[in-house]
């Protein structure tokens, strides 16, 4: 990996690591607008049609069955399964703690506002396929969507070219409660979610992360008014704060991680010591050696990968802060100290014995978070991304009498006579109470 100091770094080097692989999807478009047309057309067939020419199968029945679920328990060991199992415990625990009513606020006398979180009724999680299973990635939506009370989980997933979803995959979304899953990927998946076909049920709210391919089709859904969505996603990506005290091998094997998500991950450190960043150069090329997946870390490292040595420890905080991290690692001697100064990042771990690898499955804390400066406006995927909050306000006769006069100023300011007349006709029975609530108004 290439080393360099921070404060000499160019102007266009640090503009390449700063905007890394952004996901750019311009030039998708137009085969993504047609996709989304087509299913609009053509429903179900269109999605068959698609699946087929982009490697899926073409077969007849999109939903996955009982039995077919059923199967893929068989397939996989038993260990999967509790793996999963395991992880779903951690994951529930984690995000129950979001589920907080808020307490009722008494703006003054007789008058008094609640905010409700109420459920997204349906919901799409789409779950990517290609080189790799996401089973994971399934729970970590799910689970959620299941606590926040959404109805319908509808979730897309490519199939192969026989198709046949990946068994673990199956086994996650059954153990997570998906409701409705169906073997469709692509803009095709998106479309299908966000218009609705003859067999998957149309969507208020689509989640999960996929190829740009996926995310122009999300982008354009959202943008078409057809739903909402939760972020654009991009390429994964860790920064991380060391200094001294940091474990060469395990900085190194933090990069490497990232590294195998795709060859446009982005893996950069930022160390107050350059004895550190040579040692965990030399390990990372110790680590790669006999991985399966070399080839692919290595093409990401090269591209999107630098250590960087900083003046200070506040010069490397400030870059991370502008950097914003999908996932940001303090390897430091005192890390909550740094995490008070951290103001961007997706998911943060403290200390020497907290890799993002932990929280990609198993500490509870969700993985699917925002990339490529979106830290810096998008939070965590949460039981609250699956709900909204609804407004109800309670106004007594005393309440209203307090901002008549309020009203009926600003309603004239802005030449909305009828708004003003809704509070002054309630005052104007001849009861004794009503006229003496006047008088007090």
């Amino acid at each position: 990996m290439q080393i360099a100091d921070l404060r000499s770094l160019s102007p266009s080097d640090l503009d390449r690591i700063m905007r890394r692989s952004a996901a750019a999807f311009d030039d998708v478009l137009p085969v993504v607008q047609r996709i989304m047309h087509g299913v609009q057309r053509g429903g179900d067939r269109a999605v068959r049609r698609y699946n087929k020419k982009f490697g899926g199968s073409a077969g007849h029945e999109l939903r996955v069955t009982r039995a077919e679920i059923e199967a893929a328990y068989d397939k996989v060991d038993a260990s999967v399964v509790a793996a999963l199992q395991a992880a779903m415990r951690n994951i529930e625990t984690f995000h129950r703690s979001e589920m907080t009513e808020e307490p009722p606020v008494h703006v003054g006398p007789g008058i008094e506002i609640r905010r409700l979180n109420r459920p997204i009724e349906r919901v799409g999680l789409y779950v990517p396929g290609g080189r790799a299973a996401y089973p994971s990635s399934v729970l970590m939506m799910a689970v959620p969507a299941r606590l926040a009370g959404c109805s319908r989980r509808v979730m897309c997933c490519p199939s192969d070219n026989e198709g046949n979803l990946p068994a673990a995959v199956l086994v996650a979304a059954d153990v997570a409660g998906v409701t409705d899953i169906f073997k469709a990927g692509g803009a095709q998946a998106i479309a299908a979610m966000a218009y609705g076909t003859e067999s998957i049920p149309r969507v208020y709210k689509i989640f999960g992360p996929g190829n740009r391919y996926v995310t122009a089709a999300k982008v354009l859904a959202a943008a078409s008014g057809l739903c909402a969505i939760d972020m654009p996603a991009g390429p994964s990506e860790v920064l991380i704060i060391a200094d001294e005290s940091a474990d060469a091998r395990f900085v190194a094997a933090d990069l490497i991680c990232q590294a195998e998500h795709a060859d446009d991950s982005a893996c950069v450190m930022v160390t107050t010591s350059r004895p550190l960043a040579e040692r965990v150069a030399q390990e990372v090329e110790h680590l790669t050696d006999g991985l399966p997946t070399r080839s692919r870390v290595a093409t990401s490292l090269e591209r999107y990968g630098i250590l960087l040595i900083a003046d200070s420890l506040d010069d490397a905080i400030a870059l991370s802060n502008d950097y914003a991290p999908e996932h940001l690692q303090l390897m430091v001697g005192d890390p909550q100290a740094v995490l008070q100064k951290i103001v961007n990042a997706g998911s943060i771990f403290l200390g020497h014995y907290a890799p993002a690898a932990a929280g990609d499955y198993a500490t509870g804390s969700n993985h699917v978070l925002p990339t490529g400066e979106y830290a810096k406006m998008y939070a965590p995927l949460s039981v609250d991304s699956f709900m909204r909050k609804v407004e109800a306000q309670t106004v007594t006769m005393e309440g209203l009498a307090a901002i008549r006069q309020t009203v009926g100023t600003l309603a004239t300011v802005e030449g909305l006579p009828a708004h003003r007349q809704a509070v002054e006709v309630r005052f104007q029975s001849r009861g004794g109470r009503v006229v003496a609530a006047a008088k007090r108004g």
